[in-house]
């Protein structure tokens, strides 16, 4: 009889199964030796995970909010790096739809991170434009992956860089500054080229997907993060970055801290004078584990932990 106990953490479960003698019973049916297992790491995991000296409140800003397993990916690798960090993580969903410039501090003051996930169409999007706004202004740690590196780039461009009516024109065709617009570039993988492409083709295979590699900017969140310069993460997306507009964001303040080996392809974006505030294009959260967390959650959990223990009276 193996027992299916539940579990605090569902790290705890190779343990448990271990303690209940089913990794024994199953090389004895099949017959193959083994030595003893080396649970070491995963005791030490666990014992991270079950006494954190941090509390930290990250609030995820999408539309799927009342479905939370539709970023469970993204959920996990929060609280990889706040294992990482000796960080309890607590998630607070906010429906992006529900946010409006009135009450945008009320629903996020609480939080000591706020991460924009991605995803596609127009609801709930000012309400995301909003709180990138609030986490700039307000010094709050940022996070936006995917879509929400191009939230954070219309935010900057509407009220940091003078362009108001700026949009992806995604969600706006008729916007007079599309600073995210469909991908008219192409990366080739194997060669590392652009290739250019008809916008206006029906055919498929329009999005950008698998791993691309990336060039990291010296003297950079993301460098300080990663430890090396040169990357690889994976895509899955069909807007992109509008490099006309660069040399005005970036004389605004912008760093673009990530881009393709040609320098075509705006991979990262981030803001220097901000405790940390960055948005990357690909999706990190489908390279992180337990035991090795993707290093922008370690170091997005690291500046939560740091944005906590600065509050009056904090517990972080």
């Amino acid at each position: 009889m193996i027992t299916a106990k539940d579990v605090e953490c569902i790290y705890e479960v190779p343990l448990v199964f271990h303690n209940e003698g089913l990794d024994d019973r199953i090389v004895d049916i099949l017959h193959i030796w083994t030595r003893a297992p080396r649970l070491e790491a995963w005791e030490q995991l666990i014992q991270r995970y079950k006494t954190p000296r941090h509390d930290v409140t990250i609030a995820i800003v999408g539309k799927y909010v009342d479905l939370t397993e539709s970023y469970k990916s993204l959920n996990e690798a929060l609280y990889h790096g706040g294992i990482a960090n000796e960080a309890r993580v607590q998630l607070k969903f906010v429906d992006s739809e529900t946010i409006t410039p009135q009450n945008c501090a009320e629903l996020l003051t609480p939080a000591d991170g706020i991460l924009v996930p991605g995803g596609f169409g127009s609801r709930g999007i000012e309400g995301k434009i909003c709180a990138a706004e609030f986490a700039r202004e307000k010094k709050i740690p940022y996070f936006g992956i995917c879509l929400g590196m191009q939230i954070a780039v219309i935010e900057f461009a509407r009220h940091a860089a003078g362009m108001p009516d700026a949009h992806s024109s995604e969600f706006d065709p008729q916007t007079p500054h599309p600073v995210i617009y469909l991908m008219k570039e192409w990366l080739d993988e194997k060669t590392g080229t652009v290739q250019h492409r008809d916008v206006n083709s029906d055919k498929g295979g329009t999005m950008r997907l698998g791993a691309y590699p990336c060039n990291l900017s010296a003297d950079t969140i993301a460098l300080r993060a990663y430890g090396m310069q040169k990357i690889s993460e994976r895509h899955r997306h069909r807007y992109e970055f509008n490099n006309a507009y660069a040399e005005k964001l970036q004389n605004a303040g912008l760093v673009i801290s990530g881009t393709s080996p040609s320098g075509d392809l705006v991979e990262i974006i981030e803001l220097r004078e901000h405790p940390w505030y960055l948005g990357c294009q690909f999706h990190p959260e489908f390279k992180s584990r337990p035991m090795n967390p993707h290093p922008l959650f370690k170091s997005f959990i690291a500046a939560a932990v740091r944005q906590a223990s600065a509050r009056p009276h904090g517990t972080g």
